[in-house]
């Protein structure tokens, strides 16, 4: 049962007031509010310290209402939420399983009506209660499993959006399409009855191409990652759709953004390879999840150090997906020489196609994590073992 004692003012100056406090002295210190248990507080306090972080539009209102922070870890980010709302629009849309409503909230507004869909009745009321403070009067809540829903509704919607649950029963993790709730590859008939155009979310750990063999009429797949780390993959689904997949990479920096599209299938191109030029460019995670390393050199005009490497080169700088570094300087492998030139130097280094970790080089060379210096150790196009010194290229405008 939510408690509306929760957001009258001074409980609102509370929370506010001890976002920075250590959370366990302040339960053992108890609840100074009468029908305010101190763990609800706590849980309040959780919340709006993730908020703060993860969707600042929602700890922008006063009167949120946060669920426990389990919840909270699962739930979009507001950053992946506003580029999955770039994707949908129409006059109706549903949430098949909405959570907290992050994602809903967003996808909504590009919708006259949309429709949120949860089986946890605290998560439900929570939203419901949310989505009244943001003024969201557009999305319907109905705490019902989606499916039953769907079903038992002659409705049919614009797009339907469905973040999978990835526990089992046991609270166990899953991968499996089909092993997660609602089961979606199992259900895709139903689905295309109430849409012809379906968002599906998955594990940023899924593979690309057992996720194809598990759904069909995959029209483009969005590979999202926030700071150099994948977060979500994002599956368009057009009904009756049977072509080759396009696939857009996106890297949320801090100032920009790295966007590089393509085609799931890179055997249909051909990267160009060749030695160290001026400059080397390591791809970001999004791009390294999605496999077009032949369609990454063709675009760029970079030339690829060895097939199996992933790092590219070229004369002049590029436009590139990834981090970009000056070359300064290209050693063959040599450990000898290496220990005395590295001993007690402070480095970041990186290992690509090399065979040693970079936990094995740092105890072997004495090299301190760190610093301006970038150092790679990998193979070249001729299978002989390369140390490459850069450092970071940061644009003059």
């Amino acid at each position: 049962m939510l408690n509306k004692a929760l957001i009258t003012k001074k409980v609102q100056e509370y929370i506010k007031d001890n976002l920075k406090s250590d959370l366990p002295s302040l339960i053992l210190k108890g609840s100074p509010f009468e029908g305010i248990s101190v763990q609800e507080l706590a849980v309040q306090i959780k919340g709006a310290q993730i908020a703060l972080k993860k969707f600042p539009l929602f700890s922008e209102n006063d009167n949120i209402i946060y669920p426990p922070k389990l919840n909270l870890e699962q739930t979009s980010s507001q950053i992946t939420a506003e580029y999955k709302a770039t994707l949908l629009k129409g006059k109706s849309g549903i949430d098949l399983t909405a959570g907290l409503g992050i994602d809903t909230y967003f996808i909504s507004q590009n919708f006259e009506s949309f429709d949120y869909c949860e089986m946890n009745t605290d998560l439900a009321e929570i939203a419901e209660h949310n989505f009244r403070e943001l003024k969201a009067d557009n999305i319907q809540v109905f705490q019902t499993d989606s499916l039953e829903r769907l079903n038992n509704n002659p409705h049919t919607y614009d797009w339907i959006y469905c973040d999978p649950a990835r526990r089992d029963d046991k609270g166990g993790k899953v991968y499996k399409l089909e092993d997660c709730l609602p089961d979606i590859p199992s259900n895709l008939d139903l689905l295309f009855s109430k849409s012809d155009q379906i968002l599906l979310k998955t594990s940023p750990i899924l593979d690309l191409t057992a996720g194809l063999r598990e759904l069909t009429c995959v029209k483009e797949i969005h590979i999202v990652a926030v700071r150099n780390e994948v977060k979500e993959i994002l599956w368009i689904l057009e009904s009756n759709f049977s072509g080759t997949p396009a696939v857009k990479t996106l890297n949320f920096e801090q100032q920009n953004q790295q966007i590089f599209s393509g085609e799931f299938d890179d055997s249909q191109a051909s990267s160009e390879y060749g030695l160290t030029e001026n400059y080397l460019y390591e791809p970001n995670s999004s791009l390294m999840k999605s496999g077009m390393f032949n369609q990454l050199s063709q675009k760029t005009h970079t030339k690829k150090l060895h097939p199996h490497s992933h790092l590219y080169t070229s004369n002049t700088i590029v436009d590139f997906p990834g981090r970009i570094f000056e070359i300064t300087e290209v050693l063959d492998y040599n450990p000898s020489y290496l220990k005395k030139r590295l001993k007690s130097k402070k480095a970041n280094i990186t290992t690509r196609n090399f065979g040693e970790s970079v936990e094995q080089l740092r105890k072997r060379f004495k090299v301190k994590d760190g610093g301006n210096d970038y150092i790679f150790f990998t193979t070249d196009l001729n299978e002989y073992r390369k140390v490459i010194f850069c450092k970071k290229f940061t644009p003059t405008t």
